[in-house]
């Protein structure tokens, strides 16, 4: 199983880089991954939410192949760790493509890139930062690739 995962702007919360870090290497013990970070919209008020989303829309484009597309939105499919994990297993299998997840910045994704959505998925119902949703899916991704693999999840 070959993974992606895109969002834009780097993570600025050290505690978060450092987490992020942590379960990018125990996913590489089971699957090749690779996070691409885009470039954030920069200068605009929050109020502009709308057109920070469209500017940030572009740097993610660029990144988007043939893959199997999860975008990560309120609006998605919630599910427990191992209905995620047999998720990823079909999309992978059924597809024959890389899975690349998109996490919004602050101001989510713009339509037209949920527009390229294979899949939606949301981490929960409540709401969490960016930078912590980035965390939260990486530990969930670990997660399901280790109830795939049979292997004890070290917590």
């Amino acid at each position: 199983m070959r993974l992606k995962i895109l969002w834009p702007g780097k993570t600025k919360n050290r505690d978060f880089r450092s987490l992020q870090e942590f379960y990018l290497g125990r996913i590489g013990q089971l699957a090749a991954c690779e996070i691409v970070e885009t470039r954030e919209a920069k200068g605009l008020e929050e109020k502009f939410s709308q057109k920070i989303s469209e500017l940030e829309a572009r740097g993610l484009e660029k990144h988007l192949e043939d893959d199997y597309i999860i975008c990560l939105s309120d609006q998605g499919q919630e599910m427990n760790s191992g209905d995620f994990a047999r998720f990823m297993e079909k999309a992978a299998m059924k597809s024959g493509r890389p899975l690349t997840f998109i996490v919004g910045g602050f101001s989510g994704l713009a339509e037209r890139i949920l527009k390229h959505a294979d899949a939606r998925l949301s981490l929960s119902k409540m709401t969490f930062s960016h930078e912590l949703s980035r965390v939260i899916l990486l530990e969930q991704i670990y997660r399901s690739l280790s109830i795939l693999k049979g292997t004890h999840y070290a917590k």
